[in-house]
């Protein structure tokens, strides 16, 4: 078990696009030291950006709620189809600790995605699964909840995120400092 550690606002690898994944050499490894250090912070889904991976790959694990589902692991992914049937739901990040926010966001779905044995599918996904799919596809595309409402909801939590962006960029800094690196 390797538990990596998840980056959070103001690190800039979540605000960039993210890039194709086309080596699936060690796709096995990566995925799951995602899913552990997704399960270890209590997440349903993390993308590969928010443990400072630069690739389109995402995972979700909704098996704990009232739909029987299986974990998922989603790459190259992209939203075919969105219907125009949209809900408001309270949405967590694991990059933005202790931030909840109201999101609207289509109930159902279509996803083309690949597969770890590198297989093409497109698939109709709905409820919470499509709500995480959208999610995680938002982090894959540097976009976070915050910047899904509207400005007056955003300057609610200006404060926190001021002092996220703060913590991570000194924790970079940090880093940067112990592999003998300076700012």
């Amino acid at each position: 078990m390797s538990v990596l550690d998840i980056v959070h606002y103001g690190n800039p690898i979540l605000k960039n696009p993210c890039k194709q994944f086309d080596s699936f050499s060690n796709i096995d490894t990566i995925i799951e030291n995602m899913f552990d250090s997704m399960y270890e912070a209590d997440g349903i889904g993390l993308a590969a950006n928010q443990v400072g991976l630069d690739m389109q790959l995402f995972i979700v694990d909704i098996s704990h709620t009232d739909e029987a589902e299986d974990v998922h692991v989603f790459i190259n992914s992209s939203i075919v189809k969105s219907y125009d049937d949209e809900e408001f739901f309270q949405e967590g990040c694991l990059s933005l600790p202790g931030i909840a926010l109201d999101v609207l966001r289509p109930k159902k779905l279509i996803l083309k995605y690949q597969t770890p044995d590198q297989k093409w599918h497109e698939d109709k996904f709905e409820g919470l699964l499509a709500r995480a799919i959208q999610h995680e596809i938002d982090h894959l595309n540097g976009v976070f909840i915050i910047d899904r409402v509207t400005k007056q909801e955003k300057s609610k939590y200006k404060n926190d995120l001021k002092s996220l962006a703060s913590k991570s960029k000194q924790k970079m800094a940090d880093s940067l400092k112990n592999k003998g690196l300076f700012l």
